[in-house]
């Protein structure tokens, strides 16, 4: 079926999966610990990106880690602002993705160059976020967290991880439809008050989430649910990354968002000579 994102008189053919690139611009990174966040080497990076074959670059200058206070607005457009503009003036046909929960960075990054806004909260640590992204008439990701990032990984808990989320980003489909945005993609939010198990129990059922007739966004790249298991830090944990991918695109993900480009790009082209010869 075919899948299309329009942003800006652009048009974004997800019919296939499709690849975003995470550029943190923090200080503070779970995965780099703010190596190569300043805006040299943040171009250096989104330019192998770009090469390698990313659809979109998601740039973030809040840390939404496990423990992390939330950011405040003013060092957060300091952080980001300068970066999208610089993107938008070297790749100006790339399509940059803003990974913020402030309605206030989220407008001034769109008029700066992006052109979808990625909101880990869903609108709910900002009450202008919905109504600002309807008027700014981009794509947006709506996440699913169980509390806030300080506190979500305090014994996170659930009757059925499953059921709760789908209700929750159900939900949230509601209101930004109610707000006026009219392309919406959904994150199940994995690691974010979630544990281990968690991750896995939704892993598993990601097939469900299509009935919410969204396009579904993955971010599981050296995240916990593979570190902790396999024992090893985010720094060693691509090939576990690379075989959840896989199950992800099996299980319907239509956007892995990844550190690592290339090697999630091979994952989807074995993914669609699998699918190619499913009916063999």
């Amino acid at each position: 079926m075919p899948i299309t994102l329009h942003s800006k008189g652009k048009a974004l053919d997800i019919s296939h999966p499709v690849v975003m690139g995470i550029l943190n611009a923090t200080p503070d990174s779970f995965y780099n610990k703010g190596q190569d966040s300043d805006a040299l080497s943040l171009l250096r990076n989104a330019e192998k990106m770009l090469k390698e074959g990313a659809a979109v670059l998601d740039i973030g200058g809040a840390s939404t880690k496990p423990g992390q206070e939330l950011l405040n607005t003013d060092e957060e457009l300091k952080r980001v602002i300068p970066v999208v503009a610089e993107l938008h003036k070297n790749f100006p046909d790339a399509w940059l993705s803003i990974d913020t929960y402030n309605a206030k960075v989220a407008k001034e990054a769109v008029e700066a160059g992006v052109s979808i806004v990625n909101d880990v909260s869903s609108g709910r640590f900002d009450d202008e976020m919905l109504k600002t992204v309807a008027a700014l008439k981009v794509p947006y990701i709506a996440m699913h967290m169980q509390g806030e990032p300080k506190t979500m990984q305090v014994n996170p808990q659930y009757k059925d991880v499953v059921d709760e989320v789908m209700a929750y980003l159900q939900e949230i489909c509601l209101k930004c439809e109610q707000a006026g945005i009219t392309e919406v993609i959904v994150d199940p939010g994995f690691g974010f008050g979630k544990t281990v198990e968690h991750n896995y129990k939704l892993l598993y059922a990601l097939h469900s989430f299509a009935l919410l007739g969204k396009p579904v966004l993955v971010g599981l790249s050296r995240k916990s649910l593979i570190c902790k298991p396999l024992k090893v830090n985010p720094e060693h944990a691509l090939n576990g990354t690379t075989a959840l991918h896989m199950v992800a695109l099996q299980n319907g993900a239509n956007i892995l968002r990844v550190h690592d480009v290339k090697e999630a790009l091979e994952v989807i082209t074995l993914f669609q000579c699998l699918s190619e010869n499913a009916n063999y």
